[in-house]
């Protein structure tokens, strides 16, 4: 990770640097101390940590300090290493995975370490500072990556068992229900349309269970480290949200910066000249996707295309409203944590309207 790109501060919340690093210096080949840490900055959910020696430096990601939990599988860091560690030899780009702790008396969270990789964090997928071609080049390489995601072999590198098999949108429609509504701050209208709306109108194509692959759940251009000059992904971060599923969920989540609006916390592409920038417009990114990963058809895809972006929108303005929850209960105090928050009742009304837009 590139502190130029993402930066670091002092951490806000206490670890025991001394039984931290004793706990490294017996886990982690090679580790030799003395030991200072700074945290990344982004993230909403499990906070992450550089660590730094004379030697070497490390990636620490935590659960987050003890707090109320919203769902028993949130923050599960746990999954996050098991996935990454099962796909250190395929296709994908993922850190080297050195050591996970779940002893929670060690720091009073589970964490993980990773190797650190210089990099670079792109946050403004109008990528401003680069040239149409270098954007392409970008976009292209994204598109790469997560259908090579969506191609692994899941069974052969021993995730057969990472996800419930069938039902994935009746499943997550109800998690997400559930996570909005354990999380309410004030009535959102269109989230209450949403979850009424979403499990009657699953498409056929949504509900074929041959349709399954690893997905990442929030595959989106800063959870990406790239290469420090090259339009090449070094490694896919925060994989929290993976699971076994359907694979045109994870890419539709993806596509959703073509329709959100630049503003406040929210980073998108709606009302962008991509012509001009040199971004490929929506449907001919669906087109090479489909490509890659073997699809005949895009028409087919783009059918049911408006259900997908709905369930998306929802997914995330349940996820933002959690946020808004924590900056409410005083547990997440962030600027940036605020204007995540807020953006709970936008992404569900952009939702609503393609709910609306859908056949």
């Amino acid at each position: 990770m590139d502190d130029a790109f993402i930066g670091t501060r002092a951490p806000t919340q206490a670890l025991d640097l001394m039984a931290l690093g004793a706990w490294l210096q017996a886990h982690v080949a090679g580790f030799s101390g003395p030991l200072s840490i700074e945290q990344f900055k982004g993230g909403q959910s499990n906070p992450t940590y550089k660590l730094i020696t004379p030697g070497c430096s490390y990636v620490m990601r935590s659960k987050p300090a003890p707090v109320a939990k919203l769902l028993p599988s949130a923050h599960a860091i746990e999954r996050e290493f098991t996935v990454m560690r099962a796909l250190a030899d395929s296709d994908v780009p993922v850190p080297r995975m050195l050591a996970l702790c779940e002893d929670e008396s060690i720091v009073g969270r589970a964490f993980y370490i990773m190797e650190f990789m210089p990099g670079r964090v792109l946050w403004d997928p109008a990528l401003p500072s680069m040239t149409p071609d270098q954007r392409a080049a970008i976009y292209d390489e994204m598109n790469r990556v997560i259908a090579a995601l969506h191609t692994v072999n899941f069974a052969a590198c021993g995730l057969s068992q990472y996800g419930k098999p069938g039902n994935y949108f009746e499943r997550q429609i109800g998690r997400w229900s559930k996570q909005y509504l354990a999380s309410v701050t004030a009535p959102i209208p269109a989230m209450d349309a949403l979850i009424e709306w979403l499990p009657a109108h699953i498409p056929d194509s949504a509900r074929d269970e041959r349709e399954v692959a690893i997905v990442h759940g929030d595959f989106r251009l800063d959870n990406l480290m790239f290469h420090p000059e090259e339009p090449r992904v070094q490694a896919v971060l925060d994989w929290e949200l993976s699971t076994l599923g359907h694979p045109l969920a994870d890419f539709s989540y993806h596509c959703m910066s073509w329709h959100i609006q630049p503003s406040g916390a929210a980073r998108g592409l709606g009302g962008r000249d991509l012509a001009a920038l040199g971004i490929p417009d929506e449907r001919a990114y669906v087109q090479r996707y489909c490509e890659r990963t073997g699809r005949t058809d895009v028409d087919l895809v783009m059918r049911d295309w408006n259900f997908y972006l709905a369930y998306n929108l929802f997914r995330i303005a349940a996820i933002l409203q959690g946020i808004a929850k924590r900056v409410e209960a005083g547990t997440a105090a962030s600027q940036q944590a605020r204007e995540a928050g807020a953006g709970a009742r936008p992404m569900a009304e952009l939702g609503w309207k393609f709910a609306q837009a859908s056949r």
